[in-house]
């Protein structure tokens, strides 16, 4: 039996300077973006920010009205997309309806004109991969929706393509399936080596399945981390707000390297927004909240998560601030209750005052 190993033809690729419009519409804006072999990058964003634009670019469906795009350092923007050793995953599945689920794996191959034999033992390890060692007679209508994209998945791998592209591949599906798909397409990916692009719009998706993510907003990167990285250092105030829970909590600007917040000085990370009145960005887990009744704050609702409850609590200026409580500590924290906020001294994250 063949191995399905690909971690020695795991690629690196680049995209530089992508500029591409579409009548008054700027796609992308000069996007520098890059894959390191063997990881998955996942593109985060807005709807209209360019992830999907920049994808199709990679897979060679669309063309940059400027700049390159590289693997393994070797141009490929003027080859076209039948020859750029690419396996790209649809949202829609995209699978033939009459072809069963072992030919629709082996279509490629066929294409390519793969001895039968050779086709349908390549399938058949691919089927096993993707957890349907037993759906290989089963035809698309008669598949689950997510066991049809695992169906997906295996055809586009059955070429043993450099760079494997995911185009929101989980948003048809509902909510259990796509938790338990997320696990199975970073289990593959782990386990071929294989470099991979994945767009969403989720980020809880983005956040764990991703080695990288690259936020991305009109046409442009904003920035490029890990998962950890870019929820507890945010480089600008656009993916601190994109990216998980953020409260905006007014401050006064000392300098430019600390502001005056709830009555305390913090630190800020980086430069201080412009401007003497500013707004702190505060995850809810960072804020602090205990019964005070001569608080000037105000709980104004509870929501039980599990482990933690999130309260909302009301500033005397009227600003709601979010804040994660453990739900023993949030218990006596009932909607009316007087309360007191502190943040931890650490650097807080500024912006302009919206």
């Amino acid at each position: 039996m063949t191995s399905i190993t690909l971690t020695d033809t795991a690629a690196s690729v680049e995209l530089s300077g992508l500029h591409r419009r579409f009548g008054p519409t700027i796609a992308l804006d000069g996007l520098d973006l890059t894959a390191r072999p063997g990881e998955l990058l996942a593109l985060l964003g807005p709807s209209g920010c360019g992830k999907t634009t920049a994808l199709r670019m990679l897979a060679g469906f669309e063309e940059p009205d400027a700049g390159r795009i590289l693997v393994d350092g070797q141009d490929i923007t003027p080859v076209p997309a039948h020859r750029r050793d690419a396996g790209m995953v649809f949202q829609s599945y995209s699978l033939f309806p009459h072809l069963n689920a072992l030919d629709n794996v082996a279509f490629g191959l066929r294409m390519r004109k793969v001895p039968a034999p050779q086709r349908r033992a390549r399938a058949t390890e691919l089927l096993e991969l993707v957890g349907l060692p037993d759906k290989g007679n089963r035809f698309p209508h008669q598949l689950s929706g997510g066991q049809q994209q695992r169906i997906a998945l295996a055809r586009a791998l059955a070429l043993r393509p450099r760079v494997l592209l995911l185009d929101e591949p989980l948003s048809a599906l509902d909510a259990k399936v796509r938790l338990t798909l997320r696990e199975e397409i970073r289990r593959v990916q782990q386990e071929l080596g294989i470099t991979t692009v994945f767009v969403t719009h989720d980020q809880q998706e983005a956040l764990s399945m991703a080695d990288r993510v690259a936020v991305m907003r009109a046409g442009r990167m904003e920035q490029c981390a890990t998962p950890a990285e870019l929820y507890g250092r945010p480089a600008t105030p656009f993916v601190a707000e994109f990216v998980g829970t953020m409260s905006r909590i007014p401050a006064r600007t000392v300098d430019t390297r600390t502001v005056e917040v709830l009555g305390h000085r913090l630190p800020v990370d980086g430069q201080a927004a412009a401007g003497p009145e500013v707004d702190v960005l505060v995850r809810p887990e960072a804020v602090r909240v205990s019964a005070d009744p001569d608080g000037g704050a105000r709980v104004t609702a509870t929501a039980f998560l599990g482990a933690v409850t999130r309260l909302t609590v009301q500033l005397p200026d009227g600003t709601a601030v979010k804040a994660d409580l453990p739900t023993y500590d949030a218990a006596a924290l009932t909607p009316g209750a007087a309360v007191a906020l502190t943040l931890p001294d650490r650097p807080v994250l500024t912006a302009a005052r919206a």
